[in-house]
């Protein structure tokens, strides 16, 4: 799909608040209402926006501790990173993770109730794993998804 400028402003207002009315999202962009909703609908089916999801307070939930897990693989078989990846996805405490290129294979970020939590859920979850070689563990103090995330048309590239 070829998204286009209002395509663009869509995508940059809906990041900021996905909840945003479509008539309010419309005046901001400068576009009907109605070309508003039928742009957003597009979007939606044409893979471009992939969901709409609530930011919710970690403590609210009983997260007391977040950390990311730095995780290096024994070794690089597709097998073992199938594997693994597979294994991650299974794990209620992983928010999410990434592939990564560089010393280490992933960082998972995880999402417990406190430092034993965490500790057990590190030992458990990935020392007992035949894959993993080694894993670092950083407490994250603070975070918070940008909601001005650049989205980038051709144009802007340049």
């Amino acid at each position: 799909m070829h998204l286009d400028r209002t395509d663009f402003a869509i995508l940059r207002e809906l990041r900021k608040n996905a909840r945003l009315p479509n008539k309010l999202l419309a005046e901001r962009i400068g576009v009907a209402p109605s070309t508003a909703l039928e742009r957003v609908r597009r979007l939606r089916e044409s893979g471009a926006i992939q969901g709409f999801h609530a930011e919710i307070q970690p403590q609210a939930v009983g997260i007391g501790l977040q950390a990311m897990i730095s995780v290096r693989l024994a070794r690089h078989a597709r097998g073992d990173l199938d594997a693994f990846h597979a294994y991650l996805l299974t794990l209620r405490e992983v928010l999410g993770f990434y592939h990564v290129a560089g010393a280490n294979d992933y960082l998972v970020h995880v999402a417990v109730h406190d430092s034993d939590h965490l500790r057990d859920f590190a030992l458990d979850a990935f020392t007992t794993r035949a894959e993993v070689a080694h894993i670092e563990t950083s407490l994250i103090f603070t975070f918070r998804r940008n909601p001005d995330l650049p989205v980038y048309q051709d144009s802007e590239r340049e």
